[in-house]
């Protein structure tokens, strides 16, 4: 029983990250959704970028802090380590869910593209931007990242493989795709306001502080091969002759 009600956990956790995910594109694009990042009560520009900057605040702590192996030991004396990713992965989109509920828009136009055909360009290279991020997810193990595997293995009482180090496809061009992804998504914008400018800027210096924290976890699990890797491949602009 505890095993399947670990697995419904799992699942409900992957769904909530879906819609949650989804809901993104069309928050940041400002298309689809019934609030995007330049809709909602327009309040003084001040308490816009406070409480903007707190919810951003409060999504990076979550994401970082859990991440942490000292967290993780911490955190799995009280939950079972099957149904520990899919923890993450539901306080993650709770906190971004909190976000768009809560975001406030700034107005400020800082760039308007008129022309239609470049406008459209750029909502297209914000869409190449979240299929890099989908695909990236994929190419190391989507259903492991977001905690599925990890509750279905423990349905089926089988041990989880111990992590093996492996750069497929994108992974061979720069180092993170994923936070690549994220990064054209949300700078590629025909209009950019003081809100979505916030925002980008925000989310881009956190995943550069991301990285740092990430890439010192890899080299301490992959210690040497890691190591190498980094020096053979670029971590966001693709190098002109990076080796394979």
């Amino acid at each position: 029983m505890a095993r399947i009600i670990s697995f419904c956990f799992g699942l409900a956790a992957y769904a909530i990250f879906l819609g949650t995910f989804l809901y993104a594109i069309g928050f940041v694009a400002g298309v689809a959704v019934p609030k995007g990042i330049d809709s909602g009560e327009v309040v003084p520009t001040i308490e816009a970028v406070i409480v903007n900057i707190l919810l951003l605040s409060l999504f990076a702590l979550q994401h970082s802090l859990m991440a942490r192996k000292t967290f993780k030991q911490w955190w799995t004396k009280y939950v079972p380590t099957a149904i520990e990713r899919s923890a993450y992965v539901l306080f993650a989109s709770l906190a971004l869910l909190l976000l768009y509920w809560q975001w406030r828009p700034i107005p400020t136009i800082i760039w308007q593209l008129s022309d239609p055909t470049i406008a459209r360009a750029f909502l297209g290279l914000s869409l190449v931007g979240w299929f890099i991020v989908l695909l990236s997810t994929f190419l190391i193990n989507h259903f492991e990242l977001f905690g599925l595997h990890q509750v279905f293995a423990n349905l089926r009482a089988r041990p989880i493989a111990a992590p093996h180090f492996k750069a497929p496809f994108l992974y061979k061009i720069v180092r993170h795709p994923i936070y690549l992804g994220f990064i054209i998504a949300f700078w590629s914008t025909p209009t950019m306001t003081g809100g979505h400018f916030l925002f980008a800027a925000v989310t881009t210096a956190y995943i550069l502080v991301g990285i740092s924290l990430e890439e010192r976890d890899m080299i301490a699990l992959f210690g040497d091969q890691y190591r190498q890797y980094r020096q053979q491949v670029a971590m966001l602009v693709p190098r002109p002759h990076h080796r394979q």
